[in-house]
């Protein structure tokens, strides 16, 4: 079985299409599920490279080819996770789990206590892998313009 490399993205990075493809194809099955849709359709090429940029982004791959990935953003007391992407052929493999202990990882030399996540009120399956994960629902919110419960915050307190 080959062997899934995690690594940061950098300025080097050049396979921002690829990248920008994983993410796609790992949030479509939420179309026609989540209302409002996923933030994921809004992203461009150059959002994509700007938001690595501003954030810490992994990438994990194997074979050469993206499997997943993860952007990570310090915030006050938490680091935040966002755009975690699993490709849909390389679920239940582990690389969400892994790229989750690398934000753990960060969190801790940044001297962050928690993660912080949000995930959409419909992806139920979503809350329980969280959950399973070490998360905990913390919160409920509303995207602007919706009056019903359309996210949830989870964080996951570090030792």
């Amino acid at each position: 079985m080959p062997a899934i490399e995690i690594a940061r993205i950098d300025e080097a990075f050049k396979r921002w299409d690829e990248l920008l493809a994983l993410i796609l194809s790992s949030f479509a099955y939420m179309d026609g599920v989540i209302d409002p849709p996923s933030s994921a359709h809004r992203l461009t090429l150059a959002s994509l490279a700007r938001k690595a940029r501003d954030e810490i982004a992994f990438a994990a791959t194997e074979n050469g080819r993206f499997v997943g990935c993860v952007f990570c953003k310090p915030e006050p007391g938490f680091l935040y996770i966002g755009k975690l992407a699993i490709a849909p052929a390389s679920q239940g493999k582990g690389i969400g789990r892994r790229l989750v202990t690398v934000a753990e990882g960060i969190a801790r030399e940044k001297g962050l206590p928690a993660l912080r996540l949000e995930t959409r009120i419909e992806l139920t399956a979503n809350h329980a892998t969280f959950a399973g994960w070490g998360f905990a629902r913390t919160a409920e919110n509303s995207h602007p313009g919706f009056t019903r419960i359309t996210s949830i915050e989870m964080q996951k307190r570090l030792d």
